[in-house]
């Protein structure tokens, strides 16, 4: 999800809440530590050169039970941060502390922000000599081409 389509969405709510892939929520009473852009700057295992930028917020639960952090709250820290920190219009990725501190992507189901999973993955198969994933198909499901000889039909 882009930062423009998160502000949109921070606009119309009266409560901001996050949820995890296991369907738990982040506790009512998070903080909101950083907002930020990332930049990686890295080459891949086939020795290409690449760059990748993200928007960054970082989740951060602690024993402050009273802290609700507000969407308009948010917006303006948001707002705050594309002025001082040029952040552009990117994807927006969120980190929050788990058994380690996890990566997530963000969504919304219309109620509220859904954090998603994220995958490493090779970025350069092709050069690591790793064949692309072949497409399970299930002899039932092809269908028969109209072209295709049939059995009494004198095209054979």
């Amino acid at each position: 999800m882009k930062l423009s389509k998160v502000k949109e969405q921070l606009s119309n709510l009266t409560e901001l809440r996050f949820q995890l892939p296991d369907s738990s929520c982040v506790p009512e009473h998070f903080h909101i530590t950083e907002v930020g852009m990332i930049t990686k700057q890295f080459i891949d295992c086939g020795g290409t050169m690449r760059n990748e930028k993200v928007v960054n917020f970082q989740l951060w639960k602690a024993n402050d039970y009273e802290h609700r952090l507000a969407p308009q709250k948010l917006l303006n820290i948001i707002e705050l941060s594309e002025q001082m920190l040029n952040i552009e219009d990117l994807e927006v990725e969120v980190e929050y502390q788990a058994n380690t501190i996890g990566k997530y992507g963000l969504e919304f189901n219309g109620s509220y922000f859904l954090l998603t999973t994220k995958q490493t993955d090779c970025l350069a198969k092709d050069k690591c000599g790793i064949p692309p994933e072949k497409l399970k198909t299930s002899l039932s499901d092809l269908k028969e081409q109209e072209d295709t000889c049939v059995p009494g039909s004198g095209c054979c």
